[in-house]
């Protein structure tokens, strides 16, 4: 049920936008207190507009992850950027989020001049305070550049430790109107659990094959049996290669099943039970170029 908000509530939508790899899933998942979104050392880990929710007595944020946006290569990669770039326009304040370990680069201004042509407020958020280099004035001069020429709000942070983040919550929710409960205050995210599951597969892919299986994988939950005692899911790896299917599989089905137990017992925790995971693996040659294909897979242009 969605409760009637008190006068003084505030709630709003959050973009959370910026190049790839700078923590921006790490950042949503530690905001609403659980894993929602799936995280890699691997940039462009993000292709969905995933939405979290944290909900306090005073306000509900509905953070928007968005991929990373970058010069996209392929037809999956200008779906990914024209989304991350219609985000912008449909939520209430921008997190502009940037990685403090180097000095301000072309992504980075590439992003800030998206967002300056934009109406939407932004905040930049200054991410890994953790890990700041030696040269530190260089950097946080570079980043002060940048926020004073647009006069935005900055906050500094750590995403990986939770250094920060009530200060960023509290700046936040000081940037949103006054406005109802959109979600019940229990929920996270407002994603089925079939595309977590996905998700959540597709994270031990990036974790387990790194570089060997960039971004040609797509995941699909061909079934969900669910009993009193077990949860079964049958699911379905997307490849472009024969290659890369040889690779996903290992010698004598060694790094399928390395996946396979790694993604098991992640879904065990989304879903508080026990997981029988069966997974396949399917050859899809160029599927990240076809349209028909991306949208097959769940990749379409947000409306």
């Amino acid at each position: 049920m969605i409760p009637q908000a008190p006068p003084e509530f505030r709630s709003g939508f959050i973009g959370i936008i910026g190049r790839p790899n700078v923590g921006k899933s790490t950042l949503m998942n530690q905001l609403v207190g659980q894993k929602v979104a799936i995280t890699s050392p691997v940039a462009q880990t993000t292709r969905n507009r995933l939405q979290g929710i944290l909900t306090t007595k005073d306000a509900q944020l509905i953070f928007v992850d968005t991929p990373g946006i970058h010069k996209p290569h392929h037809q999956l990669g200008e779906v990914l950027v024209q989304n991350a770039k219609i985000a912008i326009e449909s939520v209430d304040v921008v997190l502009f989020v940037v990685d403090v370990t180097t000095t301000c680069g072309a992504g980075d201004r590439y992003v800030a001049d998206l967002l300056s042509r934009s109406s939407t407020p932004v905040i930049l958020g200054l991410n890994k305070i953790d890990e700041q280099p030696p040269n530190l004035l260089e950097i946080n001069e570079s980043y002060t550049k940048l926020a004073d020429s647009q006069q935005w709000q900055t906050v500094k942070f750590s995403a990986k430790t939770g250094v920060g983040l009530p200060e960023l919550q509290q700046l936040l929710i000081q940037n949103l109107e006054p406005g109802p409960y959109y979600y019940p205050p229990d929920l996270v995210t407002d994603q089925p659990e079939r595309f977590i599951m996905g998700e959540l597969i597709r994270e031990q892919i990036l974790l387990l094959t790194r570089e060997e299986i960039p971004h040609s994988v797509a995941i699909s939950i061909d079934q969900v049996q669910e009993t009193p005692t077990i949860t079964r899911v049958m699911a379905t790896i997307h490849v472009e290669r024969d290659s890369q299917k040889g690779i996903l599989i290992g010698k004598g089905g060694s790094m399928l099943k390395a996946i396979g137990s790694a993604a098991r017992e992640q879904i065990q925790k989304l879903i508080a039970g026990k997981v029988y995971l069966e997974l396949f693996v399917k050859v899809q040659p160029k599927w990240r170029q076809s349209r028909i294909r991306l949208a097959e897979l769940g990749y379409r242009v947000e409306e």
